[in-house]
C-alpha cells in the first residue's frame, strides 16, 4: 500500500499586490519540513505540484532539505481556483484593506458565500472552470496517481482548495463540507491518503508536527 502525501504551499503573500509568492516564513516552512522528513529517512517515488509560483518555490524549500526529490510533474489541475474573480461575483467593488482583522474576516466571509454559490451553479467566475470541472480535475489526478504508484510514495505540493477537494471526494462528503476543509488547512500542513490498487482512503489530516519544535511552534499560518 502507498501514501500520497498533499503538502499545501507555504505562507504565501496575503494582502500583497502579487499574492503568489511565498513569504520569508513560507519559505523557512518548507525547508523545515524537507528537514523533517530528511531526519526520518522519507523518500518519495514521484511529485506532482500545481503550476503556480508558490507551489514551485514550496516544492523548491523542501528539497533544500530533502536532496534527491524525483522531479516534478506540474498538473494545472491542481491549481488554486480564484478567489478574486469568486469575490468580484459577490461584489464588484473592492474589498479593503485585508491586512487587518476585520479586513481579513471579511474577505473570507465573502470568499465563503462565493464558493458555496460556485458549488450550487448559482455564479460562474470569470476565466474560472465549473465546480464540476474543478473537483474532476482533482479525482482524475488523483486517480492518475493511484493507478501508477499505488504502491509508493507520492509527494503532491498544491493549494487548500485542491486538497480539501481530494478530502471531500474520498471521504464522498458535501461540498459544503470541502469549504470548510479549506478554510481550516494550515500551510505546508499534511494530509495524507494510503492507496490500494482499487481505493484512496483518509490516513491523516492537516498536520504540522514538522513545526512541532521549540523553535517552530510560532510558524502556524493559514494564508
Amino acid at each position: 500500500m502507498g501514501t500520497i502525501y498533499l503538502v499545501r504551499h507555504g505562507q504565501a503573500s496575503f494582502g500583497a499586490d502579487n499574492y503568489d509568492q511565498l513569504s520569508a516564513l513560507g519559505l523557512q516552512q518548507a525547508q523545515q519540513l524537507g528537514r523533517y522528513w530528511q531526519e526520518r529517512g522519507i523518500r518519495f517515488d514521484a511529485a506532482y505540484t500545481g503550476t503556480l509560483q508558490r507551489h514551485v518555490q514550496t516544492l523548491a524549500g523542501i528539497q533544500d532539505g530533502l536532496p534527491g526529490l524525483p522531479e516534478a510533474t506540474a498538473l494545472p489541475a491542481l491549481n488554486e481556483y480564484d478567489s478574486h474573480a469568486l469575490i468580484r461575483c459577490m461584489q464588484a467593488e473592492p474589498l479593503g484593506p485585508a491586512c487587518t482583522p476585520e479586513g481579513f474576516k471579511a474577505h473570507f466571509r465573502l470568499l465563503c458565500d462565493a464558493l458555496a454559490q460556485w458549488m450550487a451553479g448559482v455564479i460562474s467566475p470569470e476565466g474560472m472552470p465549473s465546480w464540476q470541472a474543478f473537483s474532476d480535475g482533482v479525482r482524475h489526478s488523483l486517480e492518475q496517481m493511484r493507478q501508477q504508484h499505488h504502491a509508493g510514495q507520492v509527494l503532491v505540493v498544491s493549494s487548500g482548495g485542491p486538497i480539501a477537494t481530494a478530502i471531500s471526494s474520498v471521504l464522498g462528503t458535501s461540498p459544503e463540507v470541502a469549504i470548510a476543509l479549506n478554510m481550516r488547512i494550515r500551510n505546508t500542513a499534511i494530509t495524507a491518503l494510503s492507496m490500494s490498487p482499487k481505493r484512496l482512503m483518509l490516513q491523516s489530516f492537516n498536520t504540522l508536527n514538522h513545526l512541532d519544535t521549540p523553535d517552530t511552534r510560532g510558524w502556524e499560518t493559514f494564508a
